[in-house]
């Protein structure tokens, strides 16, 4: 008999890669079209749009995204943009604040989107018999 290949599909790293994505858009759409969506529609700014790219962007190329890989990513856009002349530092720290809160939020959001990719996939526990 000859083996055939079978196609697993994506695999979980995959699965939590987008999800993760997902999760951090899903995050800045609750803070600009929340319950005070308004006033903060009114607060931002252009560069706190392209400092959340950023971190998303870098969450992206990460593999598996924890959250002390989470937080060192958004230290480090942090020193970025904190560096800037025509930026105000308490603005920034704010923002910066906001984005580590996120994290709860988006892993809350997260685990519940890699068990419907699993369901949907078809893996399956393996079980023995006795």
């Amino acid at each position: 008999m000859a083996n055939k290949k079978v196609s697993k599909g994506p695999g979980v790293g995959t699965a939590v890669a987008v999800t993760a994505g997902i999760a951090a858009l899903s995050a800045g759409a609750y803070l600009l079209f929340g319950p005070d969506g308004k006033k903060n529609q009114k607060k931002a700014k252009a560069w706190m749009v392209r400092m959340k790219a950023d971190v998303m962007e870098k969450m992206e190329k990460a593999e598996h995204v924890t959250a002390p890989i989470y937080h060192s990513i958004v230290d480090g856009v942090e020193k970025k943009y904190a560096a800037m002349k025509n930026l105000d530092t308490a603005e920034v720290a704010a923002e910066i604040k906001n984005l580590k809160k996120t994290w709860s939020k988006m892993t809350s959001g997260g685990k519940k989107a890699v068990k419907k990719a699993v369901k949907k996939s078809g893996v399956k526990k393996a079980t023995t018999k006795k």
